[in-house]
């Protein structure tokens, strides 16, 4: 409960910046070496950002202070406190420090909040939060802001983690969703946890699962957050599907974005109409002619040949051929092993020729 007194002397400290320290009030458990901590002004200062920003602390680690970059995961909508959902990975010196000694009451300098990676205060969209591990803050912090806003809310949020007992802030996520219909929640693992139970998606984001998860998928706007190959994968897959990338958005663990300016190039091969490219089919003797948004498969079918296929998905492998030579681009649902492709194996139904390609078929 919050006193009217209480409210009088925020007001009167107005808002928190950066000159002032942040104090730490509680630290809980979210999953293995995964905590939430949070903080308060200690003059009563009230926090404002935008849902998705971050905050750079100095950790007084042994050998010196570190600074370090967290996501915020709480809400500007509750401005008395701020949030970090921090996770130690194998080697940290910073966050293992947080997660060892920081304690309450403990008082820690802080730069921010900061990042372009946010939602707009007045935006009011149909939104598809992707994330994987600690890259569900940002989720969890816009969830929450769309919660609490209670208008216009229309979220699918997916996170993805190695194990059920690894899912980030499952238990804030689950209670939001579980009073708003319209936030719709989608848990990925690649393994079960022993002596439980799993009745949700197994395995890596796909375009099967997505678009059983948002069947209206291109028609939102997508934000995510996870490691780089995670990322990759989720821009790959959205390229390959024709969605409209001007509105998609990710942040970075390794270098959060501060301005519009400074949002990096991810160099991604995007399948072009205009560029010729050419297929060789070399145990029939059949070279065709196309562009780069075709697929083997459908060049093959074109040129009147037949290469075994099923879903067209990437899924089952039916259609697995080993390329001899030249470059494709493949984006695939699990249908292929990482040692297949290392053996220069193909799925010919979600693999795209850039330039000439030689196919053994």
């Amino acid at each position: 409960m919050i006193l009217v007194s209480e409210i009088g002397m925020a007001a009167e400290a107005g808002l928190w910046t950066d000159d002032e320290p942040l104090e730490c009030c509680s630290v809980v458990p979210e999953a293995p070496d995964t905590a939430t901590i949070s903080f308060v002004a200690p003059t009563g200062a009230q926090f404002r950002y935008r849902p998705g920003q971050f905050l750079t602390l100095e950790l007084p680690v042994p050998g010196g202070p570190v600074w370090r970059t967290y996501t915020i995961s709480s809400s500007p909508s509750r401005p008395m406190g701020i949030s970090l959902t921090v996770k130690a990975q194998a080697g940290s010196i910073g966050t293992r420090w947080m997660l060892d000694t920081l304690r309450p009451g403990m008082r820690l300098r802080a730069k921010g909040p900061a990042g372009n990676f946010a939602l707009l205060p007045d935006a009011r969209e149909e939104y598809l939060f992707l994330s994987a591990g600690s890259g569900v803050t940002p989720s969890v912090s816009m969830t929450t802001y769309l919660f609490d806003r209670g208008t216009g809310i229309d979220v699918v949020l997916v996170t993805c983690a190695k194990r059920p007992a690894e899912l980030v802030c499952r238990r804030t996520l689950e209670l939001m969703a579980s009073r708003v219909p319209s936030i719709k929640l989608h848990f990925i693992v690649e393994q079960d946890d022993p002596f439980d139970v799993w009745t949700g998606y197994r395995g890596r984001l796909n375009q099967v699962m997505l678009g059983a998860i948002a069947p209206d998928y291109l028609d939102r706007h997508v934000y995510c957050c996870g490691p780089e190959p995670f990322m990759k994968s989720v821009r790959d897959m959205l390229i390959a599907l024709g969605f409209d990338m001007s509105r998609y958005f990710q942040e970075s663990f390794s270098a959060p974005v501060l301005d519009t300016d400074e949002t990096p190039e991810t160099g991604d091969f995007v399948p072009d109409p205009s560029h010729a490219a050419e297929v060789t089919f070399s145990a029939s003797g059949v070279t065709a002619g196309c562009d780069e948004t075709d697929t083997i498969l459908h060049v093959a079918k074109t040129a009147g040949l037949n290469i075994p296929s099923g879903c067209t998905f990437g899924v089952c492998g039916t259609c697995k051929v080993r390329k001899l030579s030249g470059e494709v681009h493949m984006v695939h649902s699990g249908g292929i092993s990482d040692e297949d492709i290392a053996e220069g194996y193909i799925l010919a139904c979600c693999s795209r020729p850039i330039g000439s390609v030689s196919i053994d078929a």
